[in-house]
């Protein structure tokens, strides 16, 4: 116990961007560890980058078919043989279910592993809390994680997010965005209470920079009144004003916006334009549609409704953008409902956060192409309900 309170005590007092020299000295001091390795998933889940320091010798690690990539996929340590008798432990780094990257630890032996394997995960989460603080104050952590140059409106898209996975007792989440370098419009944003989840689907018009400073604008106008306390449709009606006052009309953005009560499921919904739903339930999958409302800054002043739904206990519930099920194939077949109800049936034992990439992955082979024409957005709700 010693030793973890001191790994820890590192880790809080350390700069921000020395946080791996930190972990890895107090490593090496007080478990014996011969190499320790910091690897952050990049943009678009495919691989884990290194955070390392020149000459950057290290290579990315592919998040399949690969030791630490199956910590990352199973988020539980992941234990190899090394040479020479030696261990290496593959640690998740995660934050409330927002899966970050990858701890790689070498051990001179099994029985040194036996001994602190727990207190080592334990190590990752709590480098995992202070990579997330950190990235306040620093760019390393957000430089190691793009292996190309993010487009300016991907940087703002990307910065805008609340995170890629969490998840509590009652629910978890997880989303993806395509191309994940080069995203413009489409967002997702989520925020809880004791009580609440809430959660927006996004879905902005144009392209390039003017699609990002579209949704930017939005989001920020759907989190202002919702940080004031105010009613889900109010929400809506409030970030229409904002969004027309700027643009008259001329840009507007769709929004599938939810408002759960954990404590019993039931939901509070805006559908304002073109995000759509399927629900996974018992091992059928069906779309749920709501009453169509005007996308937000359409038109001057206009009213939103909230409709009432209701989730339970064992739902999935997929949130997919324009950019998904209106893709064509070379042949010019529509991606639509059947092969999106594929999609979901073939991934429904995975858990959230990974569902979002799996589809868009059946997604690129329905295209033909690796580069998408649209952006492309999928969520992933799965609800547990309370207890």
């Amino acid at each position: 116990m010693k030793r973890f309170v001191a790994a820890e005590r590192a880790l809080r007092t350390a700069a921000p961007h020395e946080l791996l020299d930190a972990v890895r000295r107090v490593l090496v001091e007080q478990y014996t560890a011969e190499s320790v390795e910091l690897y952050l998933a990049d943009y678009s889940l495919a691989v884990l980058q290194p955070v390392s320091v020149p000459p950057y010798t290290l290579r990315p690690v592919s998040v399949h078919n690969t030791p630490a990539g199956r910590a990352f996929g199973a988020q539980e340590p992941f234990v190899e043989r090394a040479r020479g008798g030696a261990v290496r432990a593959h640690l998740p780094v995660t934050v409330r279910g927002d899966r970050l990257g990858v701890l790689s630890v070498t051990l001179p032996g099994e029985g040194h592993l036996r001994d602190c394997l727990d207190e080592l995960a334990e190590i990752a989460e709590v480098l995992g809390h202070e990579v997330v603080v950190a990235e306040r104050d620093t760019d390393v952590y957000l430089q190691a994680r793009r292996r190309e140059r993010l487009t300016l409106a991907a940087e703002m898209q990307w910065q805008l997010l609340p995170g890629r996975s969490c998840s509590r007792p009652e629910y978890e989440l997880g989303a993806q965005l395509e191309p994940a370098y080069a995203i413009f419009g489409d967002n997702f944003d989520w925020s809880a209470t004791a009580d609440r989840l809430t959660l927006y689907v996004t879905n902005g018009m144009g392209e390039g920079i003017e699609a990002s400073l579209l949704t930017n604008l939005a989001i920020n106008a759907l989190r202002n009144a919702r940080r004031a306390g105010i009613p889900i449709a109010d929400q809506a009606a409030l970030a229409d004003q904002a969004v027309y006052a700027h643009y008259r009309g001329r840009s507007y953005l769709s929004v599938l916006m939810f408002d759960f009560e954990l404590a019993t499921g039931r939901a509070r919904v805006v559908d304002a334009g073109s995000p759509q739903m399927l629900r996974l339930r018992a091992g059928t999958v069906e779309r749920v549609t709501f009453e169509a409302q005007l996308p937000l800054g359409m038109f001057e002043e206009t009213d939103y409704v909230a409709q009432e739904f209701e989730v339970e206990p064992g739902d999935r519930l997929v949130f997919v953008s324009d950019g998904v099920y209106d893709v064509a194939s070379p042949g010019g077949e529509v991606y639509g409902d059947a092969a999106l109800t594929r999609a979901v049936l073939s991934s429904r034992l995975l858990p959230a956060a990974e569902v979002p990439r799996a589809i868009l992955r059946e997604l690129t082979g329905h295209r033909g192409r690796p580069a998408p024409d649209d952006d492309a957005l999928v969520v992933c709700l799965d609800w547990h309900g309370r207890r």
